[in-house]
């Protein structure tokens, strides 16, 4: 085994024992634990990667990455798991603290960073049987602007795959969509859509009348309202130049009759019937003709505002 400063890879007690590193070292200052009987140099991040490396390391043959962790190296958005998730080949067991390792008789695979993967298509599949509808959209939009995928490969995948995640995977892969920038973004736009308003569209351009260059970007709009629906994650308050960025940028834009409806996390998170409320009234004095046709949006997005 080379030395710790040389290690780029998780490995075992075994190994370490074999090339002469003793017990107290192991668990000196210079490694760190990640699993039973699996080590790392604490000079090494310990990122979802290498864990799904150590978990892999005390695995059986055709064990492969799976669910949330390889929704994350896949280049997705998942809820926090503080396990990685491993697929085994039947007839196999692993049973590690800090591991969910489930069998199942067949799935497809890819490769990613070098590691074995389900699939984009099947990691979609297996977490819509695990995950909301909300967040399996959040993970789908970002797959595709993560790259692996399209939205017609998800659909594909939630039709091809079969198995109890087939309805939940086929439903959500509807709403995925390309060109989305954030997983707020795929939220607001879901909270609009459930609650039975017409979907906004996603990404819009706004081009500069004289030369056609794109002068901005509006994350969901009705174009031919004039209506924009943007997601103010605040990122701008800790640098004046963005600031001004986005002051001069909503001027010029409701200059040009554009009407901006901005939303803040705590809209969608505490009062999203509020918000709700906001787009109506908007599209309504814009001459639309809209109405709350859906309580769906409840389910996904309680309402905590105050009474």
């Amino acid at each position: 085994m080379p030395p710790a400063s040389q290690l780029t890879v998780p490995f075992t007690r075994a190994e370490a024992l074999a090339a002469g590193l003793s017990i107290s070292v192991l668990n000196g200052p210079r490694f760190r634990r990640v699993f039973r009987d699996t080590y790392v140099p604490t000079t090494l991040p310990l990122t979802t990667e290498l864990r799904a490396r150590a978990a892999l390391r005390l695995a059986p043959p055709g064990a492969v990455v799976a669910r949330h962790t390889a929704g994350l190296l896949w280049g997705g958005v998942v809820p926090d798991s503080p396990q990685v998730h491993l697929t085994l080949p039947p007839g196999t067991r692993l049973r590690v603290d800090g591991i969910d390792a489930r069998v199942r008789r067949s799935v497809e695979t890819g490769r990613r960073h070098g590691l074995p993967l389900t699939s984009p298509g099947q990691t979609f599949h297996d977490l819509a049987v695990d995950l909301s509808l909300v967040d399996v959209v959040v993970l789908g939009d970002a797959f595709v602007r993560a790259g692996p995928v399209t939205p017609g490969d998800l659909v594909d995948a939630a039709c091809r795959l079969g198995g109890p995640g087939t309805l939940a995977a086929g439903r959500a892969a509807a709403y995925v969509r390309a060109g989305v920038d954030s997983a707020m973004e795929t939220r607001l736009r879901l909270l609009l859509v459930l609650a039975g308003l017409p979907e906004p569209v996603v990404n819009v351009p706004v081009r500069d009348e004289l030369t056609g260059r794109v002068r901005y970007r509006l994350d969901l709009a009705y174009p031919e309202l004039k209506i924009a629906i943007e997601y103010d994650g605040r990122q701008h308050a800790e640098s004046t130049e963005q600031w001004r960025w986005d002051v001069q940028r909503r001027e010029e834009l409701e200059a040009d009759g554009w009407r901006l409806v901005v939303v803040l996390a705590s809209d969608v998170y505490r009062s999203p019937g509020r918000t709700l409320d906001r787009v109506v009234d908007a599209v309504s004095a814009r001459g639309g003709r809209v109405t709350l046709r859906s309580d769906t949006w409840r389910r996904y997005f309680p309402d905590r505002s105050p009474a």
